[in-house]
């Protein structure tokens, strides 16, 4: 008996090591190994710092969690975490929105759509820094700014969209929408190429309305997709910095200020490293529990 089951566990050894098997971890290896140095690595040490008040050359002191009690009780974190919803949902429900507008305009095979797509998905690809400048011009406040010049036409007079605590917030979400939007329209227009075109046919013999095909066939078809971006938006939409720090810095008077800026400004501007580390496990742990409920939902809605 162990004569025969000796033979067997070996095959088993080697058929676990054979090269069809190893062959996709070697080529993966030089990416898992860049994650975990300059990931995973300095995840970990972030939150092992988040229990210690940082003394560079005189020793961390353990602190426990009052870093996490102190930032949790600070009003302006408590300002942040307002800014930050307000913000990321309003980005979020606006991106898809006009994502998906995008892709029911430009889907087709035509060369002319496929340049318009290009066209549109130039923001996605354009660094932020670059982007916020741009924006920023736009939104000069004087006369001379171009929408400015716009709502001159209107009769409007000059908006100092960056430089007013009532509008920065909106300003920056519109800059938000109009960067993210395309790359939710490449993910809405691969399922939109996955609809079966009978049921369009279907529905035109039928003499069903724009709406109700949208509705009824269009939605349910792509409800995969969607989940996509909705777990995306889910992740980005509570780690939102870049925006908001090369628009705004997170002011005027801390209007715009949001987490992440607010985390970055503790631990960069103060140098309360132990603070800062908190406030991002903080975060690192809303948005993990956010992404888990969408995941939820979607699976969930994906049985029904």
């Amino acid at each position: 008996m162990t004569a025969t089951t000796a033979p067997v566990r070996g095959s088993r050894v080697r058929s676990a090591f054979s090269k069809r098997n190893v062959l996709p971890w070697v080529f993966l290896a030089p990416g898992l190994l860049l994650a975990l140095v300059f990931k995973f690595l300095p995840m970990g040490k972030g939150v092992w710092l988040s229990f210690f008040e940082v003394r560079p050359f005189l020793g961390d002191r353990w602190v426990g969690l009052d870093n996490y009690t102190r930032v949790l009780t600070d009003h302006r974190f408590q300002e942040a975490i307002g800014h930050t919803l307000l913000l990321g949902l309003g980005q979020s429900l606006g991106a898809i929105a006009v994502g998906f507008a995008l892709a029911l305009l430009l889907e087709g095979q035509a060369r002319s759509l496929k340049i318009m797509r290009t066209a549109v998905f130039l923001p996605v690809v354009t660094a932020t820094a670059v982007v916020g400048e741009m924006w920023r011009l736009l939104y000069y406040p004087t006369s001379d700014g171009i929408i400015n010049q716009g709502l001159g036409l209107l009769g409007l007079g000059p908006t100092q969209f960056l430089d007013n605590p009532d509008t920065a917030l909106w300003a920056t979400m519109v800059m938000s929408v109009w960067m993210l939007a395309p790359y939710n329209m490449v993910i809405i227009l691969a399922g939109l190429a996955g609809v079966d075109r009978t049921l369009y046919e279907a529905a035109a013999m039928d003499g069903v309305s724009l709406w109700q095909r949208l509705r009824y066939v269009t939605l349910p078809a792509i409800r995969p997709a969607l989940g996509i971006v909705l777990t995306l938006a889910a992740i980005r939409g509570l780690r939102v910095f870049t925006e908001v720090y090369v628009l705004t810095g997170g002011g005027p008077a801390g209007s715009t200020e949001v987490w992440m800026t607010r985390a970055y400004t503790l631990g960069f501007t103060r140098n309360d490293i132990g603070g800062a580390s908190a406030a991002s496990v903080v975060l690192l742990c809303v948005t993990l529990l956010l992404t888990v409920t969408v995941n939820h939902f979607r699976k969930r809605g994906d049985v029904r």
